[in-house]
C-alpha cells in the first residue's frame, strides 16, 4: 500500500523516460519499429520495446549482445506467436484444434526481432542518453 502513494511519481517518471528514449531514437524508424501509444491513451509504460526491422543487416541478438556488454539490460518479449508454444503442439497432437487466420508472419517477426529497454523511474537522463548513444554506436557499424 505504501507504494501506491508513489504511483503518480512513478508513472510520471516512466512516461518521461519513455519520451527521452523515443525522442532520441525517432530518427531511426527505418531501422527499428518504435512503440507508440494507441489513440486517446496515456500509458504508464512498462518499458520501451524496439523491433529490429527485417531490412536491417543485424539481428536482435547482435544488438542485445552489444547493449548487454555495455551494461544495458534488456528483456526479450514475453509473448509472441502463441501457436509456437509447446502447449499448442500438444493440442495439435491430441486432435483438439484451433484456428489460425493468415500466416502470422508479423507475429513471428515481433516474437523473434523485438526486445525491451527499461524505463525504470530511478533512471537518470544521463543513463538514458548513454543507452541512446550505445544504440547509435552499434547501428553506425552497419550503415
Amino acid at each position: 500500500c505504501a507504494q501506491l502513494e508513489k504511483l503518480d511519481g512513478f508513472t510520471k517518471a516512466r512516461r518521461k523516460n519513455w519520451r527521452i528514449l523515443y525522442d532520441g531514437l525517432k530518427d531511426m524508424e527505418d531501422i527499428f519499429v518504435l512503440p507508440e501509444a494507441t489513440p486517446n491513451s496515456e500509458p504508464s509504460w512498462f518499458g520501451f520495446m524496439l523491433t529490429v526491422r527485417k531490412s536491417c543487416r543485424f539481428s536482435r541478438e547482435q544488438i542485445v549482445r552489444h547493449l548487454e556488454r555495455n551494461k544495458i539490460q534488456t528483456r526479450m518479449l514475453f509473448a509472441g506467436n502463441y501457436t509456437r508454444q509447446p502447449a499448442f503442439d500438444r493440442m495439435r497432437e491430441s486432435g483438439r484444434g484451433f484456428r489460425i487466420a493468415g500466416s502470422l508472419e508479423n507475429t513471428d517477426h515481433i516474437m523473434t526481432d523485438s526486445f525491451w529497454l527499461g524505463v525504470y523511474p530511478g533512471m537518470t537522463e544521463d543513463m538514458l542518453e548513454f543507452m541512446i548513444e550505445k544504440i547509435r554506436e552499434f547501428v553506425r557499424k552497419y550503415e
